[in-house]
């Protein structure tokens, strides 16, 4: 049997069908990626959406001329239900896998044992880089910010179960998606700390420190400080 068509939205568009990788227009891509993200719309959405400057009506046709491009299969990449389309359950899409492997990250917090943080988080793409729609854009700050608090989540759990190198891996994924976010920072900083590197923590929050002054003239929060200063007290114990 050939493999389940894969829609591919984190990083550079791509549609694959069996073995292959489906050229679409613009259009195309466009649909199919709105479509991936939210499974199923009302076509009155969907044409306004993806055609917000015309008439309804041309946007209708926009929306029925672009679907008759797709390719076809069976079942097809889209359906019809009434006045709303669905995208066909055997599509896979990477963000929803991204959306579950995250949400289970976080509603979880202690992954099991024996597994490795999840690549999906450690080398996570953007959602269609370059695309500038509105829809685009809010979607891809939802998701950067549920990998973010995963990540974080994630290295919280590897440091309790004393796996400090993967927990550092996972900070340092959230660090450089977000170079001011906090809590990676006291991720990195207590990775440090359960390895025995005293001075490398230090190191790390001074940076960070110098990092927020120059950026946005603040100082950590009383939380890190607080956190740093605890464990010292606690080694010199």
């Amino acid at each position: 049997m050939s493999p389940p068509p894969r829609l591919r939205l984190l990083g550079q568009f791509r549609l694959e069908v069996g073995d292959e990788t489906v050229e679409l227009c613009r259009n195309g891509q466009r649909l199919l990626a709105f479509m991936g993200l939210r499974q199923r719309v009302c076509r009155t959405v969907l044409a306004g959406t993806l055609w917000p400057e015309v008439t309804e009506e041309h946007a209708r046709g926009s929306l029925r001329t672009t679907l008759w491009k797709l390719p076809r299969g069976e079942p097809p990449l889209i359906g019809c239900c009434g006045d709303s389309l669905r995208v066909a359950p055997a599509l896979c899409v990477d963000v929803h896998t991204l959306t579950q492997t995250a949400l289970g990250v976080v509603q979880c917090r202690d992954p099991a044992l024996h597994a490795l943080p999840p690549q999906e988080l450690l080398l996570g793409e953007d959602l269609l880089p370059g695309w500038d729609e509105d829809w685009v854009l809010m979607e891809r700050e939802r998701l950067r910010q549920l990998r973010l608090h995963a990540l974080d989540a994630l290295a919280e759990a590897l440091i309790r179960q004393g796996r400090p190198a993967l927990a550092m891996e996972a900070a340092w994924a959230s660090v450089r998606t977000e170079p001011l976010r906090e809590s990676a920072h006291r991720a990195v900083v207590s990775a440090h700390l359960a390895e025995g590197n005293v001075s490398e923590a230090l190191r790390h929050y001074h940076a960070f420190c110098r990092l927020l002054n120059e950026e946005l003239s603040v100082d950590p929060s009383p939380r890190f400080t607080r956190l740093l200063t605890e464990r010292l007290s606690q080694r010199r114990s």
